[in-house]
């Protein structure tokens, strides 16, 4: 049976630089960088909890369809939207949602849709 989550499958034609985004623009650790130029490299706070794993489209081909989309927590909306502004990512400021939390939404640029949360949902 199913025992655990390991995470979610994106694929890129250049891994690098998404992993890039990911590391650099949003701060989320790469704890580990795969096979050589980041093919399987994986997006995450551990090695061993659930991340994002990013292959390379041209090596593996295109193997998931569908929509994506990445939803991360963080403590403080406002201050991580100005941290992110100040690092030139184009994006709208938070809003307070129907629930209570605040939310946050833009892409990764490769398109895939990403989520910024406080609050539960």
């Amino acid at each position: 049976m199913i025992s655990s989550f390991e995470g979610t499958n994106i694929y890129t034609k250049d891994t690098a630089a998404l992993a890039a985004f990911y590391s650099e623009v949003l701060g989320i650790p790469i704890p580990f960088e795969g096979y050589g130029n980041f093919d399987g490299a994986k997006i995450g706070f551990d090695k061993k909890q659930p991340g994002i794993i990013i292959w390379d489209a041209t090596k593996w081909e295109k193997l998931t369809t569908g929509f994506v989309n990445l939803v991360f927590g963080c403590d403080n909306l406002d201050e991580t939207y100005e941290q992110l502004k100040a690092k030139g990512l184009d994006c709208q400021p938070p809003v307070t949602m129907a629930y209570g939390g605040k939310e946050m939404n833009f892409r990764d640029p490769d398109g895939n849709y990403i989520t910024l949360l406080e609050g539960a949902y």
